[in-house]
């Protein structure tokens, strides 16, 4: 006992000392152990309580940001977005990222399906500490609060369901578009739909049932004629990619598998426009029809279909009045349409009688601070200058004469091209080379000279630019520089708060500069693959490419546009084995 009483008085002296010599020392207990009476000799610092005696600087709480989606806009944002700077938290149905291009190609086997996706929690590995995904769907969005409600299909909570709230600071609504029917009766029930990788899929598998259910013995000529007639209502990029991989397959594979039918296959395209691909070039819609037209796809323009049953297709054109045809797969590619919780959110904030989320130029909700939308579910409203022309014209006005002299157009002019891209596109349009010759046809002769215009002659000048006003498409590359653009605003917000580099605020009741240049989307161009190892395709500068070089320089492209080199190695690795053993027939 003696001697663990005295152990326990010399190590108190011993830490005393060398809290006067070292007063960094600090032990939190000294625990002594009596091993006959049982007793305990304790010694404690006071360091816990001097610790606590100090003010605690706690680290400032990160903004929340969330994510709905994980197509190419969530996705393109989250890859670019400092997440240490934000708590982020991703919500989505789907737990990976589709190369949606290819999904043609998933159809006909000429790609697999798992080549062209990659799993978001792999593609977010470097940022997992600071992001956290939800595979869940969204169902409602709650502005006033700052919540989305989400369900979850894979796990449920002690109520039965699997319904959950996740509050946010920030919201990135990317939830892209569904299929759009124009309520044509029959379609939901009898036709396939290329929107999602599982779509591709069971279009892949109905194709080889079309195939096997026409080569059975009890099968008559008039129903092989029947099941094996493809149908694509829809004549824009992928309806065109679908019907040309459709022929491949069939001309390069089925014919040696299925010798005795390959007379009785047919494929038509369904277009209500005058020409299929009308939103190309018209030299490449024209090369297209022509194309098909020696391939024996049948083209059918001018057509609307107005009903599909389960085994008729009826349409209706103005010269034929209404026509049905027998069809054995239907698949619609005739545009997008409004997801239910796009639908609800715009009621909400007052937006109906709308396809989409209608945003400003920075991609911000109007009438919600907090809320972006980028993508197919969204569209920018480009503000015309007309509309503020006063504003623009008082602004100019330094020294408030009522006029404005040539030096201060100029002054402004670099704000009113950011602001309004219109203007630019407009001199452009009419081949002018500065704002000088724009007000030139606006002015008298009496102030040609001088360069003096007032506000009537400053309308005029402008008063045709807003014809140049233009909406950007629903396309991948369109939601993917969104989501770059979006990404690269949050990284730098605290900094462009202090030093805004935006142009000069024309509209509202705030005055200096926007803290960002709004969005602009810069057209890259866009390919149109049309079967035959032949492609087209629309570049910048108005240049306009078709052929089979077209074809690989679209093998090229679309190869190094891939997300990872995983998906990038195995779309390579399935063409490879497409050319050397041909497309697999099996119905997996």
């Amino acid at each position: 006992m003696g001697f663990f009483f005295f152990a326990s008085r010399a190590a108190a002296r011993f830490l005393g000392e060398a809290r006067i010599t070292h007063p960094s020392v600090s032990t939190a207990a000294l625990l002594v152990a009596a091993a006959s009476g049982g007793g305990l000799v304790a010694y404690a610092d006071s360091a816990g309580e001097n610790a606590s005696s100090e003010p605690s600087q706690e680290a400032p709480r990160k903004k929340k940001v969330v994510v709905l989606g994980t197509g190419w806009a969530g996705t393109s944002f989250l890859k670019d977005l400092d997440c240490s700077k934000y708590e982020v938290k991703v919500i989505s149905p789907r737990n990976y990222f589709a190369f949606t291009p290819l999904l043609p190609s998933v159809t006909c086997g000429t790609v697999e399906a798992r080549s062209i996706v990659e799993p978001i929690r792999k593609m977010l590995e470097k940022k997992r500490k600071d992001v956290t995904f939800y595979e869940a769907e969204c169902f409602k969005i709650d502005a006033s609060k700052k919540a989305v409600h989400c369900r979850s299909a894979v796990g449920t909570n002690f109520d039965g369901n699997g319904d959950f709230m996740v509050d946010y600071d920030y919201l990135v609504v990317a939830l892209g578009a569904t299929v759009n029917t124009f309520n044509t009766p029959g379609v939901m029930e009898n036709c396939y739909f290329l929107k999602e990788v599982e779509d591709a899929q069971k279009i892949r598998r109905n194709v080889i049932d079309c195939f096997e259910k026409a080569s059975l013995p009890n099968i008559s000529e008039e129903e092989k004629r029947k099941i094996l007639h493809f149908v694509i209502i829809g004549g824009g990029p992928t309806g065109v990619e679908f019907a040309a991989e459709m022929h491949d397959f069939l001309v390069e594979d089925l014919v040696k598998l299925y010798p005795a039918i390959q007379d009785f296959v047919k494929i038509t395209i369904i277009q209500s426009g005058e020409h299929i691909l009308n939103m190309f070039d018209q030299r490449i819609a024209t090369f297209a029809e022509i194309k098909f037209q020696r391939d024996g796809i049948e083209v059918n323009t001018g057509f609307r279909v107005v009903k599909v049953s389960d085994d008729l297709i009826t349409m209706k054109s103005k010269s034929l009045g209404e026509v049905s045809v027998p069809y054995g797969m239907a698949v619609w590619s005739a545009g997008v349409g409004t997801r239910p919780v796009i639908m609800d959110f715009m009621q909400q904030i007052g937006q109906t009688n709308r396809r989409v989320l209608a945003t400003n130029e920075w991609l911000r909700v109007h009438e919600c601070d907090s809320i972006y939308a980028i993508g197919d579910c969204a569209s920018i409203t480009q503000r015309k200058i007309m509309d503020d022309i006063s504003t623009v014209f008082k602004m100019a006005d330094k020294d408030n004469s009522g006029t404005l002299t040539l030096k201060e157009i100029n002054d402004v002019i670099e704000d009113i091209c950011i602001r309004y891209p219109q203007v630019e596109l407009y001199m452009k349009s009419m081949h002018m080379l500065d704002i000088r010759d724009l007000i030139k046809d606006a002015i008298g002769d009496s102030h040609k000279e001088s360069m003096v215009v007032d506000i009537e002659e400053f309308k005029k000048a402008l008063s045709h630019v807003d014809s140049q006003v233009k909406s950007v498409p629903a396309t991948a590359q369109v939601a993917a520089q969104q989501g770059h653009y979006l990404a690269e605003c949050f990284n730098k917000m605290d900094q462009c708060k202090e030093h805004p580099e935006g142009p000069l605020r024309m509209t509202g009741t705030g005055s200096g500069r926007h803290n960002f240049r709004p969005f602009r989307y810069k057209h890259l161009g866009q390919f149109a693959p049309l079967g035959g190892e032949q492609a087209a395709a629309e570049l910048p500068g108005d240049w306009v490419s078709m052929g089979h070089s077209t074809q690989w320089l679209w093998y090229s492209v679309y190869a190094s546009k891939q997300v990872s080199w995983r998906t990038r190695m195995l779309v390579v690795s399935d063409w490879t084995r497409r050319f050397i053993f041909g497309r697999d027939s099996s119905r997996i």
